[in-house]
């Protein structure tokens, strides 16, 4: 749907997984209105989703985040027959496994939250209702700086248990956000043998304390740098030398080898962190800012915006769609998991990728089957999120300020 009448801007409450500063203006191009995003750390943005859905009109963020703003009602169903590309989103989501080997991976797995169900519960079971669009999602795992630890990642690193190895004592850091954070620290946990739990993905009380006590004499003994918020913070400890190894997210993947430092992503045995992001409409919304919204949830899945964020490491929900828009030498590497015959941008046209580099662990959709969790809000969250400000401690870096951009 292209909307080319004067209206009011359509306001995008965001985090870093949306690439929103090379949407921004190409958005505005397409759809014919203007476009405002609000860009806020992981919990920041929840907190003001939750709380003051008056503040925007669309919110940007991931399956794992539904409990609390759905729980307060602060989004609205999103219509399935205004979705014109619906039948093309894939089955990671619709079904819960991208194919019929695949793993739907403990925790929040995107589909056991997608379909709103008549009494307005989310479940599983297909609806003519959604509650989040999928778009973009990824497969996490840690990063090595190869040069600095003197190895090579694809021979000599097979496990979560790497993580936390005290090879590494000093020179480890770990994303500061308790929905995930908390996860790359029990993947390794468990794989190492330090630490067990009934489900990883909805942990007892005894459990979260179990692990988070594990934690602190880890951090007591010196294994932790600072841990960080945003690619920006993890691009900067890896660049600067300070970390050896560290949760990682692919725009810092690609950001450090834009400036040609020997960045490599473990391919765990154990599986990945799965998370899938997805677009919500505020529960405010009607007539023709109604209509903004699902001109910009059809948008997002055009082709143009996937091919943006494929730059950055990051997959969407219709890939077929973003093959267009994408040089076949690109598509080759990002989706297909072959080695790169020339050298590739990234999203903001810089050379990242090296002639002959291959992206770690293969295709999409390989890397899609092979998912050990996913990013979780479990139902001891509050508790979590009490103990996990334990861990992180004083004189942590923490990014609270926000971005406006219009």
């Amino acid at each position: 749907m292209i909307l080319r009448r004067e209206q009011p801007k359509l306001r995008i409450l965001c985090t870093e997984i949306t690439p929103y500063r090379q949407l921004m203006e190409r958005a505005r191009l397409d759809l014919g209105f203007e476009l405002e995003f609000e860009a806020h750390d992981f919990v920041t943005a929840q907190r003001i989703a939750a709380t003051q859905p008056d503040r925007y009109d669309v919110y940007d963020q991931c399956f794992h985040n539904l409990d609390i703003v759905w729980y307060w009602r602060a989004i609205k169903p999103i219509e399935i027959d205004r979705i014109e590309l619906w039948d093309e989103v894939n089955d990671l989501t619709k079904k819960g496994a991208i194919n019929s080997v695949g793993s739907i991976g403990l925790g929040d797995a995107p589909v056991t939250r997608l379909y709103v169900q008549q009494d307005n519960s989310l479940s599983s079971a297909p609806s003519t209702r959604i509650s989040m669009l999928p778009t973009v999602h990824n497969f996490d795992s840690f990063a090595v700086n190869e040069a600095a630890a003197g190895i090579d990642v694809d021979q000599d690193v097979r496990s979560w248990a790497e993580l936390l190895s005290p090879r590494w004592k000093g020179r480890i850091s770990i994303v500061d956000e308790p929905a995930i954070g908390f996860f790359d620290i029990a993947l390794a946990a468990r794989a190492a043998g330090k630490v067990t739990f009934r489900d990883p993905g909805n942990m007892s009380v005894d459990e979260v304390d179990k692990l988070m006590d594990f934690a602190l004499g880890l951090k007591r003994e010196g294994y932790f740098v600072p841990f960080w918020k945003t690619t920006q913070d993890a691009t900067r400890l890896m660049e600067n030398n300070d970390v050896v190894i560290s949760s990682m997210w692919s725009p810092s993947v690609v950001a450090l080898k834009a400036r040609h430092i020997r960045i490599r992503q473990a391919v765990p045995i154990e599986g990945y962190r799965g998370w899938h992001g997805g677009l919500c409409i505020a529960r405010h919304l009607e007539g023709h800012r109604l209509d903004q919204a699902y001109a910009y949830l059809n948008w997002f899945l055009s082709g143009w915006p996937g091919a943006v964020a494929a730059r950055q490491g990051y997959y969407i929900s219709v890939p077929e769609r973003i093959r267009n828009h994408l040089d076949e030498e690109e598509w080759a590497y990002w989706y297909g998991g072959k080695p790169a015959s020339r050298p590739l941008p990234d999203p903001n046209g810089i050379p990242a990728i090296r002639p002959g580099e291959v992206r770690s662990g293969g295709s999409y959709w390989s890397r899609a089957s092979q998912i050990a969790i996913w990013n979780t809000t479990m139902d001891e969250h509050n508790y979590l999120v009490r103990r996990w400000g334990e861990l992180i401690g004083n004189g942590v870096e923490r990014s609270t300020g926000s971005r406006k951009i219009a």
